[in-house]
């Protein structure tokens, strides 16, 4: 922000196009708090987190009034807690009631990492954490969960996939009095990355230093206003870089936030994710962005070429902005958390299937959706199943967040509110996969995996 005339226009990109600092997530190492004993480990877990986050929400409120920028969510992330049950045993719930309850003390509005990484295997630990995930969520408020069960190099863990689709189903009966919100904080991930800022799949990676700032930038609005300005019959070319040039801006902004929350709470920067991030306000969805572009509404045809040209130009833009780029980077397609994305599922526009098609190219995959409420444990593994399969050829990151509608009409549809807004029922194909997902074992990694 060098002249008037920036300063100026960054002030209306926040006032009217919704502009903001999606999160900024502190990650956390709990290696050092591994112990034999469950109740030492759990009492070393808070005091850590206690230590480095306790100054978490108070930075971030202190950089949102010092430079006008907003900053909605302050989160925590911490190594996958499978790793910590390998070695303490017993009830991993009590891990989960210690991360709730040191998060709700600090005053974050999420914390993740009740994870576990089983693309190759369960190692001592796994299972325990992945049986305990739905009781978990349904016991907690603010822990978020989430399970690699695939990558490129390893393939994918056929086993784990039957399990998850299990736990989606239990996570969503055991709070279908809360409309299945413990779903809404599960993610499956294929190819899950070390420094993801974003919940629900965040978690400290066992390569990330002991404790750093990671930030989420935000800026659906922004993009979305700049190509309204644009010619109706601008080049494609031209509306790339128009969404280029805006990406540098909105993660300029993301770069300064995560260097000043950095210094203020005397931990490393991580990464800023230049993601755009829609959230359910009115103006600030990716869904509006590729109709901006040129399409009737999101779902039809050219849906998935729009969405591939955006998400390879936010990049592109946002990778000079940053000294250092990283977790996810593109833009997300949550139904329930894109107004546009929600109206388009409404009228029918956009099916599953088109959904699958945009994850190919989009940042992460199936986020958000809500599915009818007797969808069998199968049918959502298979979903997964399909999704890591397009994870694992494409080498990208992708993922599968449903929540099973337990107890609605398929007409209904379920609120969550705050960020995670609210979403219709899809319909989704209830062909039996029983036969294949019973299989069990592992499918190989691609040949592409052999690059060394």
């Amino acid at each position: 922000m060098n002249n008037k005339s920036e300063i100026v226009e960054t002030i209306k990109m926040i006032q009217e196009q919704n502009l903001d600092v999606r999160t900024i997530t502190m990650g956390i190492s709990l290696i050092d708090c591994m112990d034999t004993d469950i109740k030492k480990s759990c009492q070393k877990v808070y005091d850590k987190i206690y230590k480095y986050a306790k100054d978490l929400v108070k930075t971030g409120e202190a950089i949102s009034k010092k430079y006008g920028i907003p900053i909605i969510n302050k989160r925590v992330s911490v190594t996958p807690i499978s790793m910590l049950v390998g070695v303490s045993g017993g009830d991993p719930i009590e891990y989960a009631k210690t991360l709730d309850k040191v998060a709700k003390e600090i005053g974050v509005n999420f914390i993740g990492g009740y994870s576990a990484l089983v693309q190759k295997g369960f190692a001592p630990g796994d299972r325990e954490l992945i049986e305990s995930i739905p009781r978990a969520l349904a016991e907690t408020d603010v822990v978020c969960s989430s399970v690699n069960v695939g990558s490129t190099r390893a393939g994918i863990n056929l086993d784990a996939v039957k399990i998850m689709g299990e736990k989606i189903r239990e996570a969503a009966e055991l709070t279908k009095d809360r409309e299945c919100i413990g779903a809404s904080k599960l993610v499956v991930f294929c190819n899950a990355v070390e420094d993801n800022p974003f919940m629900a799949g965040a978690f400290h990676g066992v390569g990330e230093a002991d404790c750093v700032i990671n930030v989420g930038v935000s800026g659906p609005g922004v993009v979305r206003a700049a190509i309204a300005a644009a010619p109706k019959d601008a080049p494609i070319s031209e509306i790339a870089d128009i969404i280029k040039k805006t990406a540098f801006k909105v993660t300029r902004m993301g770069q300064l936030v995560g260097v000043e929350a950095s210094k203020m709470l005397g931990v490393e920067f991580g990464i800023v994710d230049l993601s755009l991030a829609p959230t359910p306000a009115v103006g600030d969805s990716v869904a509006h962005i590729l109709e901006e572009i040129g399409l009737e509404q999101c779902g039809g045809v050219g849906t998935t070429a729009c969405l591939a040209m955006l998400n390879d130009a936010v990049k592109k833009g946002g990778v000079m902005a940053s000294s250092r780029v990283g977790g996810l980077s593109g833009a997300f397609i949550p139904v329930s958390e894109d107004q546009g994305m929600i109206d388009a599922a409404r009228s029918g526009a956009l099916c599953i299937e088109k959904l699958e098609a945009m994850t190919a190219v989009c940042s992460v995959g199936l986020d958000m959706i809500v599915i009818p409420g007797d969808t069998t444990a199968e049918v959502i593994s298979a979903l997964i199943a399909d999704e890591a399969a397009i994870g694992m050829i494409n080498c990208k990151t992708t993922a599968v967040r449903v929540i099973p509608a337990i107890g609605k009409k398929d007409d209904e549809s379920l609120d969550f509110g705050g960020l995670l807004g609210y979403g219709p029922i899809m319909p989704i194909r209830k062909l039996k996969p029983n036969v294949f997902i019973n299989r069990g074992g592992h499918i190989p990694a691609p040949l592409n995996s052999l690059k060394n």
